[in-house]
């Protein structure tokens, strides 16, 4: 299951959450996550006028804070939390679903 995001893509294959994200000028660096390891996922679903994100938290990192509505990327993550990844409002069902997934497949604490 993939995910389109704003300028890159989270996938789940069931067992590893792979966060792949295309900066201008260099390859795409993906960061890979087991299932296994997190601990908490945020969810905030995009609005038309806004992105929303999907951010997945590990043990070994607290979550990042959302930027200041004033900025330009208010209400979200910043671009360099390899753990998150800002999704446009089209990509709403399918970013719920992929983090239904990962719940499901994470170990109950």
């Amino acid at each position: 299951m993939e995910v389109k995001g704003v300028l890159g893509s989270v996938s789940f294959d069931g067992e590893w959450i792979t966060i792949t994200k295309t900066p201008i000028g260099s390859r795409p660096a993906p960061t890979r996550i087991r299932a296994a390891d997190v601990v908490a996922t945020r969810y905030k679903p995009g609005r038309r006028l806004f992105y929303g994100y999907v951010q997945f938290v590990l043990p070994d990192s607290g979550p990042r804070e959302e930027m200041p509505l004033g900025s330009l990327v208010g209400g979200r993550p910043p671009y360099e939390d390899p753990y998150s990844l800002s999704i446009p409002h089209k990509s709403n069902d399918a970013a719920q679903k992929l983090m239904t997934s990962v719940e499901q497949a994470r170990p109950s604490r």
